[in-house]
């Protein structure tokens, strides 16, 4: 199940509107077959694992991440037919899938064809590994990871806006790497006027991996950027440096084709977020400097009461990346979504 889920890791970000889930064929304890789901939503990894092994898959173990689709479409067949078809003889999975389409009925076809089922094997692995599809399916909106690179003193930016660059490169290309496994990338137009970041991912063989570019703004009457308004080259523009979607209220996220949604930019766009209760994980990066007097990561939140700040967030990884400090925080299971 370890490497099904690392094979599913791997499509992350890519496979909206379906669930990155990954699925592994083993039998007389070879791996036989290898699957992801593939980039928008198909073939599903069961499918892709399947056609690796061939015949050998009759009579073989399967591990895959998602309980095995059960309903028919027009883009491919139904994983629970396949696995049926393919005479594997035990199915192992990790978690049931919530789509009403397939929950529990994937499971119970596998088992009135004779096929052993285990369903739990890792779950909570994979619970966080598809968080954006389980979120889509349980909440109607992407999961939402908002990113701060701060100083030790919590500042973005000095006074007069300079912010490159307050952490290292070890840092940098972290943060390129967990922007290509989102679909889409969010700033306020503040930033995105002001800044004009790329938004995109420079990491050697995943550039084609940047997330679509989404723009927070209360009034997005021209998606122009300052560049252009003062007249950028037709070369420049010809790049689709400034192609992106925008919005006007954090809740509009519900409207985007994404299941995993990456909050990069300003203070006041993630205040909103956190405001409106709508981030999921905070990927915090932290450099050993000091500014003091400098612009803050967040703007005011709502918060009235300091005793309801405490339990909605609980640590999930911490690492060291260069001289700069990486950590990941989760909800709290006990906090409101």
């Amino acid at each position: 199940m370890g490497v099904a889920l690392a094979l599913g890791e791997r499509t992350r970000g890519r496979t909206c509107p379906n669930p990155n889930v990954g699925c592994v064929v083993v039998r007389a304890g070879v791996v036989v077959g290898r699957g992801a789901t593939q980039p928008g939503g198909r073939p599903h990894a069961e499918a892709m694992a399947l056609a690796q092994a061939g015949e050998r898959a009759r009579g073989a173990t399967v591990y895959t991440t998602l309980e095995p689709c059960a309903h028919v479409s027009t883009r491919g067949p139904a994983c629970a037919d396949l696995l049926i078809a393919a005479g594997v003889a035990r199915v192992v999975i990790a978690l049931g899938d919530p789509d009403p389409r397939t929950d529990r009925i994937g499971a119970a076809r596998l088992r009135d064809a004779g096929i052993a089922v285990t369903i739990g094997t890792r779950a909570a692995e994979a619970t966080r590994s598809m968080a954006g599809f389980l979120t889509r399916q349980r909440l109607g909106r992407p999961f939402v990871t908002l990113k701060l690179a701060t100083s030790l003193d919590g500042c973005i930016a000095l006074a007069d806006g300079t912010s490159r660059w307050i952490t290292g490169p070890q840092a940098r290309a972290h943060a390129h790497l967990e922007r290509s496994r989102h679909d889409a990338i969010l700033v306020g137009r503040g930033t995105w006027e002001v800044d004009e970041p790329s938004l995109d991912v420079r990491l050697p063989g995943l550039e084609d991996r940047s997330p679509m570019r989404v723009i927070l703004s209360s009034h997005p009457s021209s998606s122009l950027s300052r560049r252009e308004r003062e007249g950028a080259s037709e070369a420049r523009k010809g790049e689709g440096e400034r192609d992106a979607l925008w919005i006007t209220a954090p809740n509009d996220i519900a409207t985007l084709p994404a299941d995993h949604l990456l909050i990069e930019g300003g203070a006041a766009t993630a205040a909103a977020f956190l405001h409106a209760d709508l981030v999921d994980r905070l990927l915090l990066y932290r450099a050993p400097i000091l500014i003091g007097g400098g612009k803050h990561a967040i703007g005011a939140i709502g918060l009235a009461d300091l005793g309801t700040a405490h339990g909605r967030w609980r640590l999930h990884d911490a690492r060291q990346l260069g001289t700069d400090r990486c950590e990941v925080y989760e909800r709290s299971p006990c906090s409101p979504a």
